[in-house]
């Protein structure tokens, strides 16, 4: 496979996933000047509600509303998720969109069910449901309807701008505490930007939705992810204090992620976009992964170990206090207590 750049695309190539039965090499590429086209597909659910029991994650259940992501973002730990789809974790994952429209209609479905226990749901665990395809299908706005009608705690991540749109329900659901948002900023760089998450919005952007989100009461985490050794890790003090000043309560930070195909995706980036540092940027995640490219062990896949690692953490956890940000795996406790199940409000009625 060659790698080589795309106008407005994160990878680099069409590296192909690990479950390929052979592998082929693209002639359909487009030139390097060209931005490749984006395909949407309708994926309808079976189950919309995924779980996890991860002792790294502070949640166990989500909503993914679309799988692949046009945002590009290179370091995407759900790239690999392409490979059970037989597309590439690289080129495909930014192009080839699916999108769930019956996703409401599904989790009122799941929320029906008398054995339905409540706990916060979080959107955008894995791709960004304010993902460009969001602006004219709008099932994450569908999803906060449904949430906001009965009365279900939610989380969101994003790194999209267009979640300003949803102001009014996410101001609805502030009101009741039944939401808190996390706003993904790994970089100020605006060069840097638009080769390592080249569709995501501006950061001015992002810092702007987080004034905008406080405003209306809706809690904030600045959510430094990833932090990439010798490429964005001399921001973290900037990136703080803007968060900070743009209404941000809370901080957390991720080590680069680089499960299965990611590997290769990201090294092809590093020695296409940053040939002079790659040696090193590996360097030190190898350094901080007990001398692998990837240390997926609990405990360490999202902070690393050793000198770099803690520097790192050090020096976050300074900027934190600095600037006045909460750090820790504790989130904002929202109300579980007041949710109506599908179908309790017109029950009641038959009783009047």
């Amino acid at each position: 496979m060659t790698a080589k750049a795309h106008k407005g695309r994160g990878a680099v190539g069409s590296r192909p996933g690990r479950f390929a039965a052979s592998i082929v090499e693209r002639t359909d590429e487009p030139e390097p000047d060209l931005a490749p086209e984006t395909v949407l597909r309708a994926m309808r659910a079976r189950k919309i509600i995924s779980t996890n029991n991860s002792p790294d994650i502070p949640f166990d259940r989500s909503i993914n509303p679309y799988l692949g992501c046009e945002h590009g973002c290179v370091y995407c730990y759900a790239r690999p998720g392409h490979s059970y789809l037989d597309l590439s974790p690289g080129l495909d994952f930014e192009t080839r969109i699916f999108y769930k429209p019956n996703a409401a209609e599904q989790l009122l479905e799941e929320w029906a069910k008398p054995s339905y226990d409540v706990q916060p749901i979080v959107l955008g665990a894995n791709t960004d449901p304010y993902q460009p395809a969001e602006k004219k299908l709008a099932i994450t706005r569908k999803l906060l309807e449904v949430f906001l009608e009965h009365r279900h705690p939610v989380q969101l991540i994003t790194k999209g701008g267009l979640m300003s749109r949803d102001l009014d329900l996410l101001a609805s659901l502030a009101e009741l505490n039944l939401v808190s948002v996390a706003v993904s900023v790994p970089t100020l760089n605006a060069g840097l930007k638009r080769i390592l998450e080249p569709r995501v919005p501006a950061a001015k952007v992002r810092l702007r939705l987080m004034d905008e989100l406080a405003q209306v009461g809706v809690p904030v985490t600045l959510l430094l992810a990833p932090l990439i050794p010798a490429v964005n890790d001399a921001e973290i003090e900037s990136i703080t204090r803007l968060a900070a000043a743009s209404g941000a309560s809370r901080a957390g930070w991720i080590l680069l992620r680089l499960p299965n195909e990611l590997k290769q995706i990201f090294a092809d980036w590093l020695n296409t976009h940053m040939p002079d540092r790659a040696a090193h940027v590996m360097s030190l995640l190898r350094e901080a992964s007990g001398g692998k490219d990837y240390d997926n062990r609990f405990g360490h896949r999202q902070r690393g170990r050793g000198p770099y690692a803690k520097m790192i953490a050090d020096r976050f956890d300074a900027a934190c206090r600095r600037y006045g940000l909460s750090t820790g795996r504790s989130r904002r406790r929202l109300d579980c207590s007041l949710f109506r199940p599908p179908g309790q409000q017109q029950m009641a009625l038959g009783f009047d």
